[in-house]
């Protein structure tokens, strides 16, 4: 006789049976697990990871670099050279009209040679002397009025130096890029040579009032030298006959 688990097995195979139901044992609806399958497909999966991270950092180096030249090659905004050519123009054009001697040495050397002759005639009169000495005279107060100009003028650039300066060294600490630092460089290196080309001009308008006025005392020496001769002649109040 069948118990009654035995029963219920017959009776349920027999209602699947009658329904037209396959049985089939359950060991075959289970999914077959690969280790080793499993196991390739993660490490192709990691590995494409990597070189999608490799590509992704490759590309930020670039961009940084990208970055890093446009910063390099930034143009400095600040600019002080317009200002600079102004104000070494304007002195070129103060000593281009120095009056009674020039600044050329073909001019130099005709004026020279005409207001300070080496010697004098013993014949010559006392208006012609005078004459002669009003126009050394001329020369150098023309010369030393130069100077003043010329000082004056230098004065005012050297007010205006000063804003320039802070303005370039404002702009240089702000500097982004190597070119930038570069430019703000040149621009106070040129308003540092301007500067030492002013104290030049000036020193040689100086010098040249200076070498002026020394040149006509001692004209006025040998003038005076002559006008003595003259007056004196030959030294013999009168002649015994």
């Amino acid at each position: 006789m069948m118990n009654s688990v035995n029963r219920r097995l017959f009776a349920g195979l027999s209602v699947a049976a009658f329904l037209g139901i396959s049985v089939t044992p359950a060991a075959a609806q289970l999914a077959v697990f690969d280790p080793t399958n499993y196991a390739q497909n993660i490490l192709q999966a990691t590995r494409a990871l990597a070189q999608v991270n490799n590509q992704i950092l490759q590309l930020q180096h670039e961009a940084q670099m990208l970055q890093n030249m446009a910063t390099n090659l930034k143009s400095f905004n600040v600019s002080s050279l317009l200002k600079i050519n102004s104000d070494l123009a304007a002195i070129n054009q103060l000593m281009a009209q120095a009056r009674g001697i020039a600044f050329t040495i073909s001019q130099t050397q005709a004026a020279l040679k005409a207001q300070f002759p080496t010697s004098y005639a013993l014949g010559i009169s006392t208006s012609a002397l005078a004459t002669d000495a009003q126009t050394r005279w001329q020369s150098a107060m023309d010369a030393y009025q130069q100077t003043l100009i010329v000082q004056s003028q230098v004065n005012e650039s050297l007010q205006t130096d000063a804003t320039t300066l802070n303005d370039l060294l404002k702009g240089s600490e702000a500097s982004e890029g190597s070119l930038q630092a570069a430019q703000a460089t040149n621009q106070l290196l040129a308003l540092t040579a301007k500067q030492q080309i002013q104290i030049q001009t000036l020193m040689a308008a100086q010098y040249r009032a200076e070498a002026l006025d020394a040149a006509r005392k001692a004209q006025a020496e040998a003038a005076a030298k002559v006008t003595t001769q003259t007056f004196l002649g030959s030294g013999t109040a009168y002649t015994d006959h």
